[in-house]
């Protein structure tokens, strides 16, 4: 058990350009799809705690996804896994970067990666909304929160306290009503 959460963590971290937020399409289908360690369900709530703790949030991943495993081993090899390959690579890049900083090729190879990771992005995002119920009725809610955060320049800390209080305002609201 140990040995898969470390290869498939390894995985993960290995193949995965562009920073914490890429791993999830790679997390979602290695953990919920391939190895059916978790529900759709319990991704998600990891997700969300991953995202709101402080720290890296691949790392955050791991930790909570090799915890619930595995316990502390579990932790120390799915946290293992994951960063053994980026740290690799990093280290590669800062001494044999320089040497290749100013090449055309390798400057269009990383204007070629951006909109991939875009993509890689966007798809969890279109996945999450589903999961998290955005209908209709209540799309317009990440939608005013993405617009305040870009192009107002309001600091996120600000738009989640306004959720969490508009979310404990409906409920004692529905409350209320069902009272």
């Amino acid at each position: 058990m140990y040995a898969q959460l470390f290869v498939s963590f390894w995985k993960i971290g290995a193949f995965t350009i562009g920073g914490g937020y890429v791993m999830i399409p790679l997390m979602e289908q290695e953990l919920v799809d391939r190895r059916k360690w978790l529900s759709r369900e319990d991704f998600m709530d990891y997700l969300s705690l991953s995202q709101a703790m402080p720290g890296v949030f691949a790392v955050n991943m791991a930790t909570c996804i090799g915890k619930r495993l595995g316990g502390m081993r579990g932790v120390v090899c799915a946290v293992l896994g994951n960063i053994m390959m980026p740290i690799a690579l990093i280290l590669l890049l800062a001494v044999f970067f320089r040497c290749f900083r100013d090449n055309v090729i390798v400057e269009r190879v990383f204007m070629g990666l951006r909109p991939a990771v875009v993509a890689l992005i966007a798809a969890p995002v279109f996945r999450m909304a589903k999961s998290a119920k955005v209908t209709w009725n209540n799309f317009w809610i990440p939608v005013v929160a993405a617009l305040l955060v870009w192009l107002l320049g309001v600091s996120p800390v600000l738009v989640i306290l306004a959720a969490i209080c508009g979310g404990l305002l409906y409920g004692w609201i529905t409350a209320k009503k069902q009272s």
